[in-house]
Order: structure tokens, then C-alpha cells, then sequence
């Protein structure tokens, strides 16, 4: 079995192909960064226009590069939620044509549920296993039980992960996305400055870096000679703490030894090393996508497709997208016995 995967719930528009047996058949991505980071950030109308103006255009250079006949295609697995609505919309939209065209069915997709299927694009996981994903959008635990069962955990209560990097980035200066400056920045500095590790001794796995947002700010207004170097090591060393200190309690409390990091702060150098630290002394599996796979993609949303495919769940015409479905409420709408019904 095969499918097509459709990913527009942000800025990045990304399809892939992904056969059951033979594994990734094709896949083509293209980012809105440079677009957006005149902006500080994603500006939905802007990203909106964007993947209407680029998903026909990808789908052909798809069609060229790939082995197997695009007409032959068995299904088609797209994402409905979360994201930015006017972004979800087209891809759905265009998920639809193409299953009317070849006459084959459509799969919905959790944007969170694709990213936590990522290392296992070819290979089948272990249940139960915890999963924590760090995004742009998204700091949030789950206890995955099988495949459409989801527990959520804790997550944060403001800002996440990956928003309150962009919003650091913003202020010292170094563009969009955040992430991945911050990182390198971070290598070549020391963390000299003290920072609030907001929630890590909360108790819970709630998650909060709109204070640590705020505390860095002022740093960077009052530290105005500081080495742009020694501040992000700062920052990042106090969101790693959190981190850390967050996946120590929840393998403590549940007991589970299968750990699942996804979304694209799991790219982050610092969280991986130390993440591998805490595995080997806690001694429990750690399971992180190759980093092409971490940031939005559209090989994840196959996986996730083809697995939901597997319990004979399909959706019908009337799919639309939405921008804010709970992962633990989609798995139950569109899990075998849910099939797509409130």
C-alpha cells in the first residue's frame, strides 16, 4: 500500500510518497523562510499564499522525480490539525482533488501525531512509549498506548519551545527561524548569565517559557556589551534544564523506558546530547528522528496515514481542516471505533 502525503499546516509545503514494503518513493519541500523573516515569524495570510501558489507546481516536480506512477497512487494522507486554518485549507483542498481524480481514499492526519510517528517512517514502534514534542507551536507529553491512543501528560502554559526561541532570535537580531542560529550561537559561547528555569520544579509536566522569554529580554536591554554568543548559551542551557528536568519526572512517574522526542527543537544539539545523557543513566530507550525528519514534513504524515490506513479508517468528502483539534480527541474521533464520527 501507498500513499501521498500533504503537509501545509505552517510554512513549509512538503508532499512525499511512502510505500508500505518499499519505503520513501519520493519527497519535495519548500520552505516560506526567507518570505517570512523579513516578519519576525509566520504571517498566515502570507503563508496561505504561498502553498496555493506552490502545491501544483511541487506535485508535478514530484511526479517527474518519482519512481512509481503518481496515477497509481492508493490514497492519499493529508493534514487537518493543528495549524494555521487558511494554510490547512489548501492543503485538504488539494488532498481531495487528488483523491476524487484517481478515485482513491482520503486519510486525516494529526499534525502532532505525524511528528510523533517520525522515527518510524520505516519501522514499527513498541508501545506504550512517552513522547514529548518541541516545536514552533507545540511543548507537549503524551503516553502513547498504541497507534490513535494518546494520554496527554502535561504541556505548556503560554509560549512554546520553539516560539519563545523565535522571539529571542527576534530581539538579538539574528532572524527567522531561531532555532538553529540560537544552536550554533550557543556552541561558541558560555552560559554566564542566570536565567529562571520557569516550572522545573513544578511537580507536573506543565511547561512555561514566557517568563524565561521576558527575563531574556531584559537581559539583552540591560547586558548591552554581552556577547551575542554568551547570551544564547544562556538561554539555551535554561530551556535544556527544563527539559531535562521534565522527561526525568515523567519516566519516574509512569515507569515507562521508551522515550520519543519530535518536532524541530528535537534537532537541537545541546537537548540531544543531554537527552542521550539522561537515557544512558536512566536506562531508558531514546528515539529521535534523523534531522531532516525533524522539522514539518511530509514523509511523517504518510507514516501516519498509512498507519490509520491500516485500521480501515477513511474520510469522506466533507473533510475539512481545523486549526486546533486535541491529539487525544482526534485519536478517538479517528481511531477504529471513533471512524471520523463526534
Amino acid at each position: 500500500m501507498n500513499t501521498l502525503g500533504v503537509e501545509t499546516s505552517c510554512d513549509e509545503t512538503a508532499l512525499a510518497v511512502l510505500d508500505s514494503e518499499k519505503g520513501p518513493l519520493g519527497t519535495i519541500l519548500l520552505s516560506q523562510a526567507k518570505i517570512h523573516s523579513p516578519h519576525g515569524g509566520v504571517v498566515p495570510e502570507l503563508s496561505a499564499r504561498e502553498h496555493t501558489r506552490n502545491i501544483l507546481y511541487l506535485f508535478d516536480q514530484l511526479h517527474r522525480e518519482c519512481p512509481v506512477d503518481l496515477q497509481r497512487l492508493q490514497s492519499v494522507s493529508v493534514t487537518v490539525t493543528p495549524g494555521l486554518i487558511l494554510s490547512l485549507v489548501v492543503g485538504v483542498a488539494f488532498a481531495k482533488a487528488v483523491s476524487f481524480n484517481l478515485g482513491v481514499p482520503v486519510v486525516p492526519v494529526h499534525h502532532l501525531e505525524a511528528h510523533i510517528f517520525s522515527p518510524f517512517i520505516e519501522s514499527d514502534p513498541e508501545y506504550p512509549f512517552l513522547a514529548l514534542i518541541v516545536s514552533g507551536g507545540h511543548t507537549d507529553f503524551y503516553l502513547v498506548e498504541e497507534f490513535s491512543r494518546y494520554r496527554f501528560l502535561g504541556g505548556t502554559l503560554d509560549d512554546a519551545v520553539g516560539e519563545a526561541y523565535d522571539k529571542v532570535a527576534r530581539v538579538l537580531g539574528l532572524g527567522y527561524p531561531g532555532g538553529p542560529v540560537i544552536d550554533r550561537l550557543a556552541r561558541e559561547g558560555t552560559p554566564r548569565y542566570s536565567l529562571p528555569r520557569p516550572l522545573e520544579d513544578s511537580g507536573d509536566l506543565n511547561f512555561s517559557f514566557s517568563g524565561l522569554k521576558t527575563a531574556m529580554i531584559k537581559l539583552v536591554q540591560k547586558e548591552k556589551d554581552a556577547k551575542a554568543e554568551d547570551l544564547c548559551a544562556s538561554f539555551q542551557k535554561a530551556v535544556v534544564d527544563v527539559l531535562i528536568s521534565k522527561v526525568r519526572k515523567a519516566v519516574e512517574e509512569t515507569g515507562v523506558q521508551r522515550l520519543v522526542v519530535a518536532g524541530g527543537v528535537s534537532a537541537n544539539s545541546l537537548l540531544r546530547e543531554k537527552l542521550t545523557e539522561l537515557a544512558g543513566a536512566m536506562g531508558f530507550d531514546l528515539i529521535i528522528p534523523p534531522l531532516e525528519l525533524c522539522t514539518d514534513n511530509a514523509l511523517m504524515v504518510a507514516r501516519a496515514g498509512l498507519m490509520r490506513l491500516q485500521l480501515g479508517v477513511t474520510a469522506g468528502s466533507d473533510l475539512n481542516g481545523d486549526p486546533s483539534i486535541p491529539l487525544e480527541k482526534f485519536g478517538r474521533i479517528w481511531g477504529p471505533e471513533g471512524r471520523g464520527s463526534l
